[in-house]
Protein backbone atom coordinates (compact mmCIF):
# COMPACT_ATOMS: atom_id res chain seq x y z
CA UNK A 1 0.00 0.00 0.00
CA UNK A 2 0.88 3.48 -0.73
CA UNK A 3 1.03 4.27 2.96
CA UNK A 4 2.89 1.49 4.03
CA UNK A 5 5.75 2.28 1.15
CA UNK A 6 5.75 5.60 2.58
CA UNK A 7 6.40 5.00 6.24
CA UNK A 8 8.37 2.63 5.62
CA UNK A 9 10.95 5.60 4.17
CA UNK A 10 11.10 7.10 7.92
CA UNK A 11 14.47 7.31 9.50
CA UNK A 12 15.39 9.12 12.75
CA UNK A 13 17.13 11.96 11.68
CA UNK A 14 16.20 12.22 8.29
CA UNK A 15 12.69 12.25 7.24
CA UNK A 16 12.69 12.96 3.65
CA UNK A 17 9.78 11.38 1.74
CA UNK A 18 10.29 11.05 -1.98
CA UNK A 19 6.42 9.73 -2.71
CA UNK A 20 3.95 12.49 -1.58
CA UNK A 21 0.65 12.25 -3.88
CA UNK A 22 -1.92 14.42 -1.20
CA UNK A 23 -4.33 14.83 -4.01
CA UNK A 24 -4.99 10.62 -4.58
CA UNK A 25 -7.75 10.02 -2.30
CA UNK A 26 -6.62 6.21 -1.54
CA UNK A 27 -2.59 7.49 -1.23
CA UNK A 28 -4.28 10.19 1.66
CA UNK A 29 -6.49 7.86 3.56
CA UNK A 30 -3.57 5.49 3.55
CA UNK A 31 -1.42 6.90 5.82
CA UNK A 32 -1.10 10.45 4.10
CA UNK A 33 -3.44 12.42 6.11
CA UNK A 34 -1.72 11.22 9.57
CA UNK A 35 1.78 12.58 8.44
CA UNK A 36 0.47 15.69 7.07
CA UNK A 37 -1.42 16.27 10.22
CA UNK A 38 1.34 15.88 12.73
CA UNK A 39 3.46 17.90 10.74
CA UNK A 40 0.66 20.40 10.85
CA UNK A 41 0.97 20.35 14.43
CA UNK A 42 4.40 21.03 14.92
CA UNK A 43 4.39 23.86 12.33
CA UNK A 44 1.62 25.44 14.50
CA UNK A 45 3.64 25.15 17.49
CA UNK A 46 7.20 26.31 15.83
CA UNK A 47 4.95 29.34 13.92
CA UNK A 48 3.29 30.09 17.33
CA UNK A 49 6.44 30.88 18.94
CA UNK A 50 7.78 32.84 15.83
CA UNK A 51 4.67 35.28 16.53
CA UNK A 52 4.85 35.75 20.02
CA UNK A 53 8.58 36.46 20.03
CA UNK A 54 8.02 39.13 16.95
CA UNK A 55 5.61 40.75 18.91
CA UNK A 56 6.86 40.41 22.13
CA UNK A 57 8.18 44.37 22.03
CA UNK A 58 4.87 45.61 21.62
CA UNK A 59 3.72 44.87 25.39
CA UNK A 60 6.96 45.11 26.81
CA UNK A 61 7.59 48.61 24.95
CA UNK A 62 5.00 50.21 27.37
CA UNK A 63 7.33 48.70 30.86
CA UNK A 64 9.91 50.54 29.46
CA UNK A 65 9.24 53.67 31.25
CA UNK A 66 8.45 52.21 34.54
CA UNK A 67 11.80 50.37 34.34
CA UNK A 68 13.84 53.62 34.14
CA UNK A 69 14.51 53.53 30.62
CA UNK A 70 13.56 57.68 29.45
CA UNK A 71 11.60 57.09 25.85
CA UNK A 72 8.81 59.20 24.50
CA UNK A 73 5.89 57.55 22.71
CA UNK A 74 7.07 58.23 20.21
CA UNK A 75 9.74 56.82 20.32
CA UNK A 76 8.67 53.53 21.71
CA UNK A 77 6.26 53.35 18.22
CA UNK A 78 9.57 53.02 17.02
CA UNK A 79 10.75 50.25 18.96
CA UNK A 80 7.27 48.94 18.28
CA UNK A 81 7.65 49.10 14.32
CA UNK A 82 10.92 47.49 14.07
CA UNK A 83 10.50 44.31 14.30
CA UNK A 84 7.99 44.42 11.42
CA UNK A 85 9.87 46.05 8.78
CA UNK A 86 12.79 43.31 9.07
CA UNK A 87 9.92 40.13 9.67
CA UNK A 88 7.72 41.68 6.27
CA UNK A 89 12.07 41.66 4.44
CA UNK A 90 12.57 38.33 5.61
CA UNK A 91 9.40 36.63 4.70
CA UNK A 92 10.30 36.18 1.10
CA UNK A 93 13.88 33.99 1.68
CA UNK A 94 11.40 32.46 3.98
CA UNK A 95 9.38 30.86 1.66
CA UNK A 96 12.48 29.91 -0.94
CA UNK A 97 14.02 28.16 1.85
CA UNK A 98 11.19 25.35 2.21
CA UNK A 99 12.37 24.14 -1.23
CA UNK A 100 15.94 24.64 -0.96
CA UNK A 101 16.66 22.89 3.03
CA UNK A 102 12.95 21.11 3.58
CA UNK A 103 10.17 21.58 5.95
CA UNK A 104 11.74 19.63 9.01
CA UNK A 105 15.40 21.02 8.17
CA UNK A 106 13.93 24.96 8.03
CA UNK A 107 11.58 24.57 10.85
CA UNK A 108 14.14 23.34 13.06
CA UNK A 109 16.76 26.05 11.96
CA UNK A 110 14.27 29.14 11.96
CA UNK A 111 12.67 27.94 15.39
CA UNK A 112 16.70 28.25 17.02
CA UNK A 113 17.19 31.54 15.31
CA UNK A 114 14.64 32.77 17.53
CA UNK A 115 16.90 32.32 20.33
CA UNK A 116 18.82 35.58 19.05
CA UNK A 117 16.14 38.16 19.92
CA UNK A 118 14.98 36.31 23.02
CA UNK A 119 18.87 36.33 24.59
CA UNK A 120 19.52 39.90 23.46
CA UNK A 121 16.41 41.12 24.87
CA UNK A 122 16.88 39.36 28.30
CA UNK A 123 20.16 41.18 27.97
CA UNK A 124 19.47 44.36 27.35
CA UNK A 125 15.90 44.87 28.83
CA UNK A 126 17.78 45.00 31.97
CA UNK A 127 20.48 47.96 31.40
CA UNK A 128 18.32 50.98 31.61
CA UNK A 129 21.34 52.99 30.16
CA UNK A 130 21.02 51.29 26.96
CA UNK A 131 20.15 54.29 24.15
CA UNK A 132 17.20 54.07 21.72
CA UNK A 133 19.12 53.41 18.41
CA UNK A 134 20.59 49.65 20.62
CA UNK A 135 16.52 49.06 21.28
CA UNK A 136 15.43 49.59 18.26
CA UNK A 137 18.42 47.20 16.27
CA UNK A 138 17.79 44.65 18.89
CA UNK A 139 14.06 44.69 18.48
CA UNK A 140 14.50 44.36 14.79
CA UNK A 141 16.01 40.93 15.43
CA UNK A 142 12.42 39.61 16.64
CA UNK A 143 11.48 39.32 13.21
CA UNK A 144 13.39 36.69 12.72
CA UNK A 145 10.02 34.96 14.15
CA UNK A 146 7.65 37.34 11.56
CA UNK A 147 9.32 35.27 8.87
CA UNK A 148 8.46 31.84 10.01
CA UNK A 149 5.14 32.46 8.71
CA UNK A 150 5.39 32.47 5.36
CA UNK A 151 8.23 29.45 5.46
CA UNK A 152 4.88 27.23 7.62
CA UNK A 153 2.05 28.36 5.60
CA UNK A 154 4.25 27.84 2.22
CA UNK A 155 5.73 24.22 3.69
CA UNK A 156 1.82 22.80 5.07
CA UNK A 157 0.88 23.70 1.51
CA UNK A 158 2.75 21.01 -0.04
CA UNK A 159 1.32 18.94 2.55
CA UNK A 160 -2.66 19.07 2.04
CA UNK A 161 -4.68 18.16 -1.30
CA UNK A 162 -6.38 21.46 -2.91
CA UNK A 163 -10.27 20.32 -1.08
CA UNK A 164 -8.29 20.62 2.55
CA UNK A 165 -5.67 23.40 1.60
CA UNK A 166 -8.11 25.68 3.20
CA UNK A 167 -9.22 24.27 6.22
CA UNK A 168 -5.24 23.74 6.87
CA UNK A 169 -3.77 26.83 6.02
CA UNK A 170 -6.33 28.31 8.25
CA UNK A 171 -5.14 26.89 11.11
CA UNK A 172 -2.02 27.24 10.92
CA UNK A 173 -2.29 30.46 10.26
CA UNK A 174 -4.72 31.02 12.87
CA UNK A 175 -2.17 28.84 15.53
CA UNK A 176 0.40 31.48 14.39
CA UNK A 177 -1.85 34.51 15.27
CA UNK A 178 -2.60 33.19 18.34
CA UNK A 179 1.17 33.72 19.37
CA UNK A 180 0.38 37.71 19.50
CA UNK A 181 -2.53 37.46 21.63
CA UNK A 182 -0.90 35.24 24.42
CA UNK A 183 2.29 37.21 24.65
CA UNK A 184 -0.02 40.17 24.89
CA UNK A 185 -1.75 38.73 27.63
CA UNK A 186 0.87 36.46 29.43
CA UNK A 187 3.77 38.51 30.01
CA UNK A 188 2.65 41.40 31.87
CA UNK A 189 1.99 38.31 34.28
CA UNK A 190 5.13 36.76 33.63
CA UNK A 191 7.13 39.67 34.07
CA UNK A 192 5.11 41.02 37.27
CA UNK A 193 3.31 44.24 35.92
CA UNK A 194 -0.49 43.19 36.09
CA UNK A 195 -2.16 40.56 37.52
CA UNK A 196 -5.04 38.22 35.96
CA UNK A 197 -8.38 39.34 36.44
CA UNK A 198 -8.29 38.50 40.22
CA UNK A 199 -6.72 34.58 39.26
CA UNK A 200 -3.30 36.19 39.57
CA UNK A 201 -2.18 38.94 41.10
CA UNK A 202 0.71 41.66 39.95
CA UNK A 203 4.02 41.17 41.64
CA UNK A 204 5.39 43.67 43.90
CA UNK A 205 8.97 43.54 43.55
CA UNK A 206 9.22 45.25 40.37
CA UNK A 207 8.94 44.90 36.35
CA UNK A 208 11.62 41.91 35.10
CA UNK A 209 11.29 41.79 31.26
CA UNK A 210 14.15 39.03 30.73
CA UNK A 211 11.80 36.46 32.59
CA UNK A 212 10.12 36.17 29.38
CA UNK A 213 12.82 35.98 26.88
CA UNK A 214 14.39 33.02 28.86
CA UNK A 215 10.87 31.59 29.06
CA UNK A 216 10.39 31.82 25.08
CA UNK A 217 14.00 31.17 24.37
CA UNK A 218 13.57 27.48 26.10
CA UNK A 219 10.29 27.17 24.19
CA UNK A 220 12.39 27.61 20.93
CA UNK A 221 14.67 24.71 21.85
CA UNK A 222 11.46 22.99 22.45
CA UNK A 223 10.26 23.91 18.96
CA UNK A 224 13.23 23.29 17.40
CA UNK A 225 13.86 19.77 19.22
CA UNK A 226 9.99 18.72 17.97
CA UNK A 227 10.12 20.15 14.40
CA UNK A 228 13.64 17.85 14.09
CA UNK A 229 12.22 14.18 15.47
CA UNK A 230 8.22 14.84 14.56
CA UNK A 231 8.54 16.26 10.62
CA UNK A 232 9.22 15.79 7.39
CA UNK A 233 11.24 16.89 4.18
CA UNK A 234 9.27 16.72 1.19
CA UNK A 235 11.02 16.25 -2.33
CA UNK A 236 8.19 17.43 -4.13
CA UNK A 237 8.37 20.80 -2.11
CA UNK A 238 11.33 21.26 -4.40
CA UNK A 239 11.53 24.44 -6.57
CA UNK A 240 13.77 27.02 -8.01
CA UNK A 241 13.43 30.56 -6.52
CA UNK A 242 14.14 31.50 -10.32
CA UNK A 243 11.12 29.24 -11.48
CA UNK A 244 8.88 30.61 -8.40
CA UNK A 245 9.82 34.11 -8.84
CA UNK A 246 7.95 34.06 -12.13
CA UNK A 247 4.95 34.31 -10.44
CA UNK A 248 5.78 37.98 -10.13
CA UNK A 249 4.50 38.61 -13.99
CA UNK A 250 0.98 37.59 -12.77
CA UNK A 251 -1.00 40.61 -11.94
CA UNK A 252 -2.79 38.18 -9.97
CA UNK A 253 0.05 37.95 -7.45
CA UNK A 254 0.12 41.42 -7.29
CA UNK A 255 -3.65 42.13 -6.61
CA UNK A 256 -3.77 39.62 -3.85
CA UNK A 257 -0.59 40.82 -2.20
CA UNK A 258 -2.32 44.21 -2.11
CA UNK A 259 -5.84 43.42 -0.37
CA UNK A 260 -3.38 41.18 1.75
CA UNK A 261 -1.58 44.48 2.73
CA UNK A 262 -5.04 45.64 3.60
CA UNK A 263 -6.36 42.74 5.98
CA UNK A 264 -2.79 40.84 7.66
CA UNK A 265 -1.34 44.92 7.77
CA UNK A 266 -4.10 45.70 9.93
CA UNK A 267 -4.24 42.82 11.85
CA UNK A 268 -0.16 43.05 12.84
CA UNK A 269 -0.28 46.49 12.64
CA UNK A 270 -3.01 47.13 15.21
CA UNK A 271 -1.86 44.23 17.20
CA UNK A 272 1.51 45.81 17.45
CA UNK A 273 0.64 49.40 18.80
CA UNK A 274 -2.78 48.36 20.69
CA UNK A 275 -0.77 48.75 24.09
CA UNK A 276 0.92 52.08 23.44
CA UNK A 277 -2.62 53.09 22.23
CA UNK A 278 -4.17 52.02 25.49
CA UNK A 279 -1.28 53.39 27.44
CA UNK A 280 -1.04 56.55 26.50
CA UNK A 281 -4.68 57.86 26.22
CA UNK A 282 -6.05 55.59 29.34
CA UNK A 283 -2.84 54.67 31.53
CA UNK A 284 -0.31 56.59 33.58
CA UNK A 285 2.07 54.57 36.07
CA UNK A 286 1.87 55.28 39.33
CA UNK A 287 0.12 53.49 42.12
CA UNK A 288 2.04 49.87 41.91
CA UNK A 289 2.03 48.20 38.79
CA UNK A 290 -1.82 48.88 38.27
CA UNK A 291 -1.13 52.17 37.97
CA UNK A 292 -4.10 54.82 37.37
CA UNK A 293 -6.95 54.39 34.22
CA UNK A 294 -7.41 51.36 32.56
CA UNK A 295 -4.60 48.79 32.90
CA UNK A 296 -3.15 48.20 29.51
CA UNK A 297 -2.44 44.88 30.08
CA UNK A 298 -5.75 43.92 30.26
CA UNK A 299 -7.12 44.43 27.21
CA UNK A 300 -4.34 44.67 25.01
CA UNK A 301 -4.57 41.10 23.98
CA UNK A 302 -8.46 40.61 23.16
CA UNK A 303 -7.75 42.78 19.61
CA UNK A 304 -5.18 40.31 18.55
CA UNK A 305 -7.05 37.41 20.17
CA UNK A 306 -10.33 37.55 18.40
CA UNK A 307 -8.76 38.51 15.26
CA UNK A 308 -6.89 35.39 15.13
CA UNK A 309 -10.28 32.90 16.09
CA UNK A 310 -11.51 35.13 12.83
CA UNK A 311 -9.07 33.98 10.22
CA UNK A 312 -9.80 29.89 10.36
CA UNK A 313 -13.29 31.32 9.88
CA UNK A 314 -12.43 33.49 6.77
CA UNK A 315 -10.98 30.62 5.23
CA UNK A 316 -14.21 28.57 5.81
CA UNK A 317 -16.65 31.55 4.53
CA UNK A 318 -14.10 31.72 1.49
CA UNK A 319 -14.95 28.10 1.09
CA UNK A 320 -18.94 28.22 0.94
CA UNK A 321 -19.41 32.07 -0.52
CA UNK A 322 -16.43 32.67 -2.34
CA UNK A 323 -12.90 33.85 -0.73
CA UNK A 324 -13.15 37.92 -3.19
CA UNK A 325 -17.14 38.11 -2.15
CA UNK A 326 -15.81 37.48 1.79
CA UNK A 327 -12.72 39.55 1.54
CA UNK A 328 -14.95 42.67 -0.28
CA UNK A 329 -16.75 42.36 2.93
CA UNK A 330 -14.14 42.46 5.21
CA UNK A 331 -13.01 45.89 4.04
CA UNK A 332 -16.74 47.35 4.45
CA UNK A 333 -16.18 45.97 8.09
CA UNK A 334 -12.94 47.40 8.74
CA UNK A 335 -14.08 50.46 7.10
CA UNK A 336 -16.86 50.90 9.74
CA UNK A 337 -14.12 49.84 12.57
CA UNK A 338 -12.16 52.76 11.29
CA UNK A 339 -14.74 55.82 11.43
CA UNK A 340 -15.99 54.79 14.69
CA UNK A 341 -12.36 54.31 15.78
CA UNK A 342 -11.89 58.19 13.96
CA UNK A 343 -15.31 59.39 16.17
CA UNK A 344 -13.73 58.00 19.58
CA UNK A 345 -10.66 59.10 19.27
CA UNK A 346 -11.91 63.05 18.00
CA UNK A 347 -13.57 62.75 22.14
CA UNK A 348 -10.89 61.92 23.71
CA UNK A 349 -8.57 63.95 25.72
CA UNK A 350 -4.69 64.40 24.89
CA UNK A 351 -2.62 63.55 27.89
CA UNK A 352 0.98 64.84 26.77
CA UNK A 353 2.21 64.34 29.79
CA UNK A 354 0.64 61.04 31.35
CA UNK A 355 -1.60 63.13 33.47
CA UNK A 356 -3.53 60.72 36.03
CA UNK A 357 -6.55 63.37 35.69
CA UNK A 358 -6.81 63.16 31.72
CA UNK A 359 -6.08 59.65 32.03
CA UNK A 360 -9.40 59.08 34.46
CA UNK A 361 -11.27 61.45 31.97
CA UNK A 362 -10.96 59.42 28.72
CA UNK A 363 -11.68 55.94 30.70
CA UNK A 364 -15.47 56.47 30.07
CA UNK A 365 -14.69 56.41 26.07
CA UNK A 366 -13.04 53.31 26.55
CA UNK A 367 -15.36 50.80 26.08
CA UNK A 368 -16.28 52.23 22.47
CA UNK A 369 -12.62 52.89 21.97
CA UNK A 370 -12.24 48.82 21.94
CA UNK A 371 -15.11 47.49 20.42
CA UNK A 372 -14.22 49.84 17.49
CA UNK A 373 -10.90 48.16 17.55
CA UNK A 374 -12.67 44.65 18.20
CA UNK A 375 -14.41 45.34 14.89
CA UNK A 376 -11.37 46.01 12.92
CA UNK A 377 -9.76 42.76 14.33
CA UNK A 378 -12.37 40.51 13.50
CA UNK A 379 -13.21 41.77 9.91
CA UNK A 380 -9.51 41.79 9.09
CA UNK A 381 -9.00 38.36 10.48
CA UNK A 382 -12.06 36.93 8.01
CA UNK A 383 -10.13 39.06 5.68
CA UNK A 384 -6.72 37.59 6.14
CA UNK A 385 -8.16 33.73 5.85
CA UNK A 386 -10.57 34.76 2.58
CA UNK A 387 -7.82 36.38 1.01
CA UNK A 388 -5.16 33.41 1.47
CA UNK A 389 -7.45 31.26 0.64
CA UNK A 390 -8.17 32.70 -2.49
CA UNK A 391 -4.73 32.24 -3.44
CA UNK A 392 -4.12 28.17 -4.48
CA UNK A 393 -7.29 28.52 -5.94
CA UNK A 394 -6.69 31.11 -8.33
CA UNK A 395 -3.52 28.66 -9.69
CA UNK A 396 -5.63 25.58 -9.45
CA UNK A 397 -7.39 27.30 -11.64
CA UNK A 398 -4.68 28.07 -14.30
CA UNK A 399 -3.86 24.23 -14.32
CA UNK A 400 -7.10 23.00 -14.85
CA UNK A 401 -6.40 24.68 -17.91
CA UNK A 402 -3.53 22.30 -18.92
CA UNK A 403 -3.78 19.13 -20.32
CA UNK A 404 -6.76 16.32 -19.98
CA UNK A 405 -8.07 15.30 -16.72
CA UNK A 406 -5.86 12.49 -15.67
CA UNK A 407 -3.23 12.98 -18.02
CA UNK A 408 0.62 13.80 -17.00
CA UNK A 409 0.53 17.58 -18.40
CA UNK A 410 -2.72 17.88 -16.06
CA UNK A 411 -0.38 16.44 -13.31
CA UNK A 412 2.53 18.31 -14.02
CA UNK A 413 0.34 21.44 -13.75
CA UNK A 414 -1.36 20.59 -10.45
CA UNK A 415 2.02 20.40 -9.19
CA UNK A 416 3.76 23.15 -10.53
CA UNK A 417 0.37 25.19 -8.86
CA UNK A 418 1.26 23.97 -5.90
CA UNK A 419 4.59 25.29 -5.84
CA UNK A 420 3.23 28.84 -7.52
CA UNK A 421 0.70 28.94 -4.90
CA UNK A 422 3.54 28.54 -2.07
CA UNK A 423 5.89 31.11 -3.86
CA UNK A 424 2.69 33.78 -3.54
CA UNK A 425 1.81 32.79 -0.46
CA UNK A 426 5.32 34.27 0.84
CA UNK A 427 5.41 37.13 -1.45
CA UNK A 428 1.97 38.40 -0.74
CA UNK A 429 2.44 37.87 3.13
CA UNK A 430 5.74 39.91 2.87
CA UNK A 431 3.91 42.72 1.78
CA UNK A 432 1.43 42.22 3.88
CA UNK A 433 3.75 42.14 6.95
CA UNK A 434 4.71 45.89 5.86
CA UNK A 435 1.53 47.00 7.48
CA UNK A 436 3.20 45.96 11.12
CA UNK A 437 5.92 48.57 10.17
CA UNK A 438 3.62 51.38 8.73
CA UNK A 439 0.95 51.18 11.09
CA UNK A 440 2.69 52.11 14.09
CA UNK A 441 5.36 54.24 12.26
CA UNK A 442 2.27 56.59 11.54
CA UNK A 443 1.11 56.65 14.89
CA UNK A 444 5.11 57.90 15.89
CA UNK A 445 4.85 60.18 13.12
CA UNK A 446 7.88 62.61 13.80
CA UNK A 447 6.71 65.22 11.29
CA UNK A 448 3.62 65.80 12.59
CA UNK A 449 4.24 67.61 16.18
CA UNK A 450 1.15 66.77 18.11
CA UNK A 451 0.95 62.45 19.01
CA UNK A 452 -2.97 62.67 19.00
CA UNK A 453 -2.91 64.38 15.44
CA UNK A 454 -1.09 61.95 13.90
CA UNK A 455 -2.97 59.20 15.59
CA UNK A 456 -6.19 60.83 14.31
CA UNK A 457 -4.60 61.72 10.63
CA UNK A 458 -3.10 57.60 10.51
CA UNK A 459 -6.56 56.72 10.34
CA UNK A 460 -8.10 58.83 7.92
CA UNK A 461 -5.71 57.38 5.79
CA UNK A 462 -6.78 53.78 7.07
CA UNK A 463 -10.24 54.70 5.79
CA UNK A 464 -9.38 55.02 2.85
CA UNK A 465 -7.09 52.79 1.59
CA UNK A 466 -10.12 50.04 3.02
CA UNK A 467 -12.32 51.87 0.63
CA UNK A 468 -9.32 51.41 -2.08
CA UNK A 469 -9.11 48.13 -1.29
CA UNK A 470 -13.07 47.31 -1.52
CA UNK A 471 -12.96 49.13 -4.89
CA UNK A 472 -10.06 46.54 -6.42
CA UNK A 473 -11.58 43.57 -5.17
CA UNK A 474 -15.34 44.78 -6.36
CA UNK A 475 -12.80 45.20 -10.12
CA UNK A 476 -10.86 42.74 -10.23
CA UNK A 477 -13.08 39.45 -8.43
CA UNK A 478 -16.64 40.17 -8.11
CA UNK A 479 -17.73 42.58 -10.92
CA UNK A 480 -20.01 40.10 -13.75
CA UNK A 481 -19.14 42.00 -16.71
CA UNK A 482 -15.22 42.07 -15.77
CA UNK A 483 -15.07 38.25 -15.26
CA UNK A 484 -17.55 37.59 -18.13
CA UNK A 485 -15.54 39.44 -20.91
CA UNK A 486 -11.96 39.48 -19.76
CA UNK A 487 -11.21 36.50 -17.03
CA UNK A 488 -13.84 34.00 -17.96
CA UNK A 489 -11.83 31.13 -16.46
CA UNK A 490 -12.48 32.87 -13.20
CA UNK A 491 -16.31 32.04 -13.32
CA UNK A 492 -14.42 27.67 -13.32
CA UNK A 493 -14.18 28.32 -9.22
CA UNK A 494 -15.26 30.79 -6.72
CA UNK A 495 -12.10 32.51 -6.05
Amino acid sequence: MPGRDQRSTYAPGGRTLTDWRPEEPAFWAAGADRVARRNLVWSIFAEHLGFSVWLMWSVSSAYLMSMGFDFTAQELFLVVAAPNLLGSLLRLPYTFAVPRFGGRTWTTISALLLLVPTLLFAFFVQRPGTPLWVFVVIAATAGLGGGNFASSMANINFFYPAARKGAALGLNAAGGNLGVALIQLFLPVLVGGAGLFGLVAAGDGGIHLERAAWLYAALAVVAAVGAWFGMNNLTVASARPRESLAVLRHRHTWVVSFLYLGTFGSFIGFSAAMPLLIRTSFWVPGGGPAGTGVQFAYWAFIGALVGSIARPLGGWLADRYGGARVTAWSFVGMGAGAVAVLWVLGRLADNPGQAATIAEANQAWFAPFLLAFLVIFAASGIGNGSTYRMIPLIWAREARRIGADGSPQRAAAVAQATRNASAVIGIAGSIGALGGFLIPLSFAAPWVADPAAAVRGAFAVFLGFYVLCLLVTWFVYTRRTFLVSRLPSLAEARV
